[in-house]
């Protein structure tokens, strides 16, 4: 049988979400737990991938399983988790179901404080320089790449990525001077290795006048990298929505 669990995650102590041969990573740690509650070997297969240190507060996964759960499994395999991972919930699915391929649609948010975070600083960015930013050419920037569908300016060097298509549905960000902190939000089918980060750190660049936003028009046109670039740090990333079909 295949099942469905969400899930969501501090990437913090993570080498992001799949398996590497040189780290821990979150995929690592839940096969492990599930393997021992079940006691059978349990591979699970994420919705995407997340970098090192970036987190989730919705994601999904598939695995098979053909035995008899455990009463109250979900209780005990977050009782053998570690406190930065949590299982909410798992559901059966027909046998085709994929968590990763039968998305559609994927959010991110990006969270930064204009303030040195005291309490939360592992799941936003510092950024003390608000007063230097333009927040409305970092709104045009954002707005800008809405008229686009390649984005080979926002992929990592070094992709696997087979096509640098992206149908993008939003990218807008929403400030809170008062509380002195400001959220990127970005929504589309799918995302390119270290895309968020690096539009991220394009806007940024945009606000501190260090890039125009003709430079990013240009580069968007002529689907090169821009003359500046900057990847942010990515403990202030939350992939935050997984839309599917049957959901």
């Amino acid at each position: 049988m295949r099942y469905f669990s969400e899930l969501a995650y501090n990437g913090t102590n993570y080498c992001g979400w799949q398996r590497q041969p040189n780290g821990i990573t979150v995929q690592e740690v839940v096969e492990k737990a599930f393997s021992t509650i079940l006691r059978t070997p349990i591979s699970v297969y994420g919705c995407g991938r997340t970098d090192t240190g970036v987190h989730a507060s919705q994601f999904f996964i598939h695995f098979d399983f053909d035995g008899t759960y455990p009463r109250e499994f979900i209780a005990r395999v977050n009782k053998f988790l570690p406190r930065d991972i949590l299982i909410k919930n798992i559901f059966e699915v027909t046998p085709e179901v994929s968590a990763r391929f039968d998305a559609y649609h994927r959010s991110y948010e990006y969270h930064i404080s204009f303030q040195k975070a005291l309490f939360n600083k592992e799941t936003v960015f510092h950024f003390p320089f608000a007063k230097k930013l333009d927040f409305e050419k970092m709104q045009a920037a954002a707005g800008l790449l809405l008229n686009y569908t390649s984005f080979f300016p926002f992929c990592k060097t070094k992709s696997d990525a087979k096509t640098m298509i992206c149908d993008m549905k939003r990218a807008e960000w929403v400030i809170d001077e008062k509380a002195g902190r400001m959220t990127f939000y970005i929504s589309a089918n799918r995302f390119l290795r270290g895309m968020v980060r690096l539009i991220v750190g394009m806007c940024l660049n945009v606000g501190l006048g260090k890039l125009e936003i003709g430079d990013v028009k240009e580069a968007m046109d002529k689907q090169v990298r821009l003359k500046k670039d900057l990847s942010v740090e990515a403990k202030g990333l939350f992939l935050t929505e997984i839309r599917y079909p049957f959901l």
